[in-house]
């Protein structure tokens, strides 16, 4: 098979390692192993006793228990342990297609998404969230979408990158319109413990026996090194997703799985240090945006720590982010990487002194270099 290109990827392979200052990534700032183990209550001789055996393909009871209370139905045996995220969604995507059958996919999307599904030959109908509405999700644009060939539909709330989502009406809309086709649901949950002014929306694995959850500790809990994830499905496709994985990573680290296991249990320990960082860097990046109407014009974020501005002038945004990479040492991701060249994924998440310096050094970066009616 011949994927089609990865751009965001591709960008952060290049710039990511390269920069200082980090206002395009989609997670919260990254927390390092020890204040980890403040956080969780991981004692270093807990850690000593640990025998480096394999783990099972599920991953262990203890961890899959926690994982299926705090983000599942409380089944464990509806729970299978990832590496990270993105080996769940392909897993979902290879065990579930086939060649011809139709999905639709949330767009703007992550190309992981939907990039698998494209090359198996499937037919993807993109669900658009469109600029003019502020990226609102809006069913009406859904329900034609959706029909008898269906197979899939593939969303993600809060959404990466604009930070829209849905209400809960519509969260309970959107899983009628699925249902009343028979078709799979999958749920990205990435940010799902990311919302601004509103209750995290209920995981459908707990009302719909087709809907599939996938969800990682990257973005909301600042441990993407850890590269550890979950997917939350019906027994059967589990084990069809075993058969792969049997040809691929086979099973997690014992230690991957202690510490991820620890979160699961203690996950709000976590979050009730990350959401007041969060929640302040919101109103500094709204507040950036109010002062410079002239050059940027940005939808509100309701998730999630991303939000995609409208660069004014810069129908490209990809010299502006080039720019900042090499010159100033900035991470900002074109819009370019999720098809609107015109906008930047500008992430929120990090040190609120991080996030202010960024904000200083792009809109210099917007004054100096010349918009397209300038040129």
């Amino acid at each position: 098979m011949e994927f089609e290109p990865a751009p965001l990827e591709e960008w952060m392979r290049r710039f990511y390692f390269e920069t200082d200052i980090d206002i395009g990534s989609s997670g919260v700032g990254d927390l390092s192993l020890g204040r980890l183990r403040d956080l969780v209550g991981v004692a270093t001789a807990e850690l000593d006793r640990l025998v480096l055996r394999d783990s099972t393909s599920w991953g262990g009871l203890a961890l899959r228990k926690a994982i299926a209370a705090r983000w599942g139905d409380g089944d464990p045996d509806r729970v299978m342990a990832t590496h990270g995220a993105s080996e769940a969604i392909y897993l979902v995507l290879q065990a579930l297609l086939d060649p011809g059958d139709e999905v639709v996919a949330v767009e703007p999307v992550y190309h992981a998404l939907v990039s698998p599904a494209r090359t198996m030959g499937c037919v993807v109908r993109p669900w658009p969230l469109r600029a003019e509405r502020g990226f609102a999700p809006d069913l009406a644009d859904l329900e034609p979408l959706v029909g008898a060939r269906t197979k899939l539909v593939v969303v993600n709330f809060p959404h990466n990158p604009t930070g829209a989502t849905l209400t809960a009406v519509q969260r309970d809309r959107l899983i009628d319109l699925v249902a009343g086709v028979d078709a799979h649901l999958m749920w990205d949950n990435a940010f799902g413990d990311l919302v601004h002014g509103a209750p995290p929306l209920p995981n459908p694995v707990a009302g719909y026996h087709k809907a599939v959850s996938v969800g990682t500790l990257s973005k909301a809990y600042g441990l993407p090194g850890l590269r550890f994830g979950w997917c939350v499905a019906d027994p059967g496709l589990l084990e069809r997703m075993i058969v792969l994985r049997d040809r691929m990573t086979l099973h997690l680290s014992p230690l991957v799985e202690l510490l991820a296991c620890r979160v699961a249990e203690h996950a709000d320990r976590i979050l009730t240090e990350v959401l007041p960082r969060v929640d302040a860097n919101r109103t500094v990046l709204l507040d950036w945006a109010a002062r410079h109407p002239g050059l940027v014009d940005l939808p509100v974020p309701l998730g999630g720590v991303t939000a995609f501005p409208l660069l004014r002038g810069f129908p490209d945004t990809e010299p502006v982010c080039r720019e900042l990479a090499t010159r100033d040492r900035v991470l900002l991701v074109p819009g370019s990487c999720f098809g609107r060249p015109d906008r930047v994924r500008l992430g929120f998440g990090g040190a609120t002194d991080e996030l202010r310096a960024g904000l200083d050094l792009l809109t210099a970066a917007l004054h100096r270099t010349p918009t397209d009616a300038e040129r």
